[in-house]
């Protein structure tokens, strides 16, 4: 029961965040949540595939660069999701730092246990 909680979270993240940046759009809170489904299939499936392959860069970079991973899981999502458009990376960038500050605010307020 908690994890269909937290995915109506991530659909409410998603819908509200557009409203702070110009480079994202939902159209609409349907579209904001299976946007949520397709990032967490995503982050399910291809992102720990993505972080194996980028592993020697990652270390380079102190751990920066899984930064950049987000935002590809995010700019697959747009690409996959009719409604949910970004425009580019650094938006993608931007959009996957709020949206992980969001969830785990609206987290913590609901009492969701990670």
């Amino acid at each position: 029961m908690s994890g269909l909680i937290r995915l109506l979270l991530t659909a409410v993240a998603v819908y509200l965040l557009p409203y702070i940046l110009k480079g994202v759009v939902v159209e609409k809170f349907t579209t904001a949540i299976f946007a949520a489904i397709v990032l967490a299939i995503l982050q399910f499936l291809i992102k720990p595939l993505l972080v194996f392959l980028t592993l020697p860069i990652t270390i380079l970079t102190l751990g920066l660069f899984l930064f950049i991973v987000n935002a590809i899981i995010i700019l697959m999502a747009a690409y996959f999701v009719p409604g949910f458009e970004v425009t580019n990376i650094w938006w993608a960038l931007l959009f996957s730092i709020l949206l992980s500050i969001l969830e785990s605010s609206l987290f913590q307020i609901v009492g969701v246990a990670d």
